[in-house]
């Protein structure tokens, strides 16, 4: 195994690993009767109107965000990094 294979398995591993502990802190999901899911769920508490300030929006985002960054990195670990290798091997260098 390559070098660049090792650290970008580590740092898969770390971002997985933190992607589940984020989800398992968020709070569920429920509503609280059938008329939120036919009218639209509007939620007229002070919760519902400030959802996106709170802790739960923050690991929310944050979730997301080591989605997309964890994404990224097994992209380029499987599919970039490896042809770029086979360039440089071709011509030599």
């Amino acid at each position: 195994m390559e070098v660049y294979e090792i650290i970008c398995g580590a740092i898969v591993l770390v971002l997985a690993l933190l992607i589940i502990i984020l989800c398992l802190m968020q709070d569920d999901r429920t509503q609280d009767s059938m008329t939120s899911a036919l009218g639209g769920g509007m939620n007229e508490s002070f919760y519902g109107q400030n959802e996106g300030n709170t802790r739960e929006a923050a690991l929310a985002k944050l979730t997301k965000i080591l989605g997309i960054i964890c994404f990224v990195i097994i992209i380029c670990m499987n599919v970039v990094i490896p042809y770029i290798m086979t360039f440089f091997q071709s011509t030599g260098e």
